[in-house]
């Protein structure tokens, strides 16, 4: 079972923690976290492009000219694609490109997501991750004295609004309750601060 230091906010070593075999020391599973990545992203797109196909363009009732004897190609309406303010061809339309994935996958891409971090010493554990006043500077001494003053992904165990406003300001830096931990801002961060308590949380959760 592989351990941990502990630090304070300060950096200093607190003791020590074992942690989970089974959370923090499997053989990461890389298709299962590419699913992850992928479904989180594409779960991100909003996707409400939207353009007018030739149904949609206003105008264009009337046929331009006559079939035939102009000398001219035969054209039907003045709002077909090939015309200026004509509509287009195979226009985007709103449509939703999230997918689900199997909660089995889900928790197996979690599971190599932290055990990849911990394999390369990347995660960082907090006796307790509080402040008492909304100041981004408690944080950012916080981070640089653990040594995460990069990207760094703070996991809280439950909702501190103090923790979360003082850190949102922090350039890289992104707060998660261990309800909202993802595969993606995990393997995306430099570092994982996790609080004990959270800590603790993730293990039973996921034991």
């Amino acid at each position: 079972m592989p351990s941990i230091n502990v630090v304070d906010m300060t950096g200093k070593k607190v003791g020590t923690v074992d942690l989970a075999e089974g959370i923090f020391a499997i053989e990461p599973n890389e298709p299962a976290m590419h699913t992850m990545v992928v479904s989180y992203l594409a779960n991100q797109r909003q996707g409400t492009q939207s353009a007018l196909t030739r149904s949609e363009v206003s105008g264009g009732g009337k046929k331009p000219w006559r079939q035939k004897g102009t000398g001219r190609a035969r054209q039907g309406s003045t709002r077909a694609p090939q015309w200026t303010h004509g509509g287009v061809v195979f226009a985007p339309k709103p449509r939703d490109y999230s997918f689900s994935v199997n909660k089995k996958v889900k928790r197996l891409a979690l599971k190599s997501a932290l055990s990849a971090k911990a394999a390369e010493s990347e995660i960082i554990v907090v006796d307790s991750i509080k402040t008492d006043e909304f100041k981004t500077k408690v944080m950012v001494e916080m981070l640089s004295a653990v040594g995460a003053d990069k990207k760094a992904l703070i996991v809280l165990p439950e909702a501190d609004k103090k923790v979360i406003k003082s850190a949102s300001n922090i350039k890289g830096v992104k707060t998660a309750q261990v309800n909202e931990l993802n595969v993606y801002d995990i393997l995306n961060a430099d570092k994982l601060v996790i609080d004990k308590t959270a800590l603790s949380k993730i293990e039973e959760v996921y034991a």
